[in-house]
């Protein structure tokens, strides 16, 4: 973890946050890399991602667990990581 971030009651397991990330309550994250100044939902599950700058994660939102979902809504490597940006999350909103 780097400066300025916040883990409130999550669980972080082989995972890298970067500056000022904010990982709200009963969530959990692993094998994660967070870039900086992102904002990660209550009850949010993050596995195998990638997390673009300033991305503002839906409370609640899963990655990482049904590889088909994540290759429909997400960028995903054939090694099963999957990045999330902004644009991205947004399209989820919307639908």
């Amino acid at each position: 973890m780097s400066g300025g971030c916040i883990v409130s009651g999550s669980t972080l397991r082989r995972s890298l946050l970067c500056d000022d990330v904010h990982v709200h309550s009963y969530g959990r994250i692993e094998r994660a890399v967070i870039l900086p100044f992102v904002d990660v939902g209550r009850q949010a599950r993050l596995t195998n991602v990638i997390v673009d700058a300033g991305v503002r994660v839906p409370a609640g939102l899963v990655v990482g667990e049904d590889p088909a979902l994540d290759a429909a809504r997400f960028r995903r490597t054939a090694r099963g990581i999957s990045l999330v940006t902004q644009p991205m999350i947004d399209r989820l909103q919307q639908h």
